[in-house]
């Protein structure tokens, strides 16, 4: 099967990697429960949890989690766009117990839900995302509240790994994560100051 793509400027991309950074808000960390992380915490997805439609079971209940993701291009953060990380709540929590690697709650097939990219060279500290479900507001939050800051993040990845062009960096969530129910309405918008880059929606299948 061919390679999933993503799209910037009507020009495509497959994907070879997606890098997602963890506990990057601090008030997504106090409402799991989880402890500060010394250094940037991240997880990986595969090409094939790419995907446009929105799901609300995958062997059990899914969370949403609504990020900010950059795409890469002559190794710089290129396009933006508004991403959902699916994540299996109840799998993740017993990997998490016994200290296990996530990627069976994680990188599961459609766990990465993306708009298209837009461009944007320079301005990523006003960036910030909206996330609504059924016409409420639910998610909100920007780089402003970011523990490690775009230019942060693309700094400590290329530390141990090549960013190549049409990867993917998932930048983490604010707090208002929860359950996907079947048939609810999610607009996502990536927003510039006050400005609309990109807005996305899906219904829950």
């Amino acid at each position: 099967m061919p390679l999933n793509q993503v799209t910037l400027n009507d020009q495509s991309f497959e994907p070879s990697k997606i890098l997602c950074v963890g506990r990057n808000y601090v008030a997504h960390i106090e409402e799991l429960g989880n402890e500060t992380p010394e250094g940037m915490v991240v997880f990986m997805k595969p090409n094939s949890s790419l995907s446009q439609q929105l799901s609300s079971f995958h062997d059990e209940p899914l969370h949403y989690e609504a990020e900010l993701c950059f795409l890469v291009k002559d190794g710089q953060f290129s396009g933006v766009a508004i991403g959902l990380d699916l994540t299996k709540r109840e799998t993740q929590s017993a990997l998490k117990a016994k200290g296990l690697p996530w990627e069976r709650a994680k990188a599961f097939d459609g766990s990465a839900v993306l708009s298209e990219f837009v461009s944007i060279d320079e301005g990523f500290q006003t960036l910030s995302l909206e996330l609504w479900i059924n016409d409420e507001l639910i998610q909100q939050g920007g780089v402003e509240l970011m523990l490690y800051p775009p230019e942060v993040i693309k700094q400590e990845l290329g530390k141990f790994t090549t960013l190549q062009d049409g990867d993917i960096v998932m930048t983490g969530t604010p707090k208002g994560v929860g359950v996907i129910g079947k048939g609810d309405r999610f607009v996502g918008r990536v927003l510039q100051g006050e400005h609309c880059l990109v807005e996305k929606c899906w219904v829950a299948e």
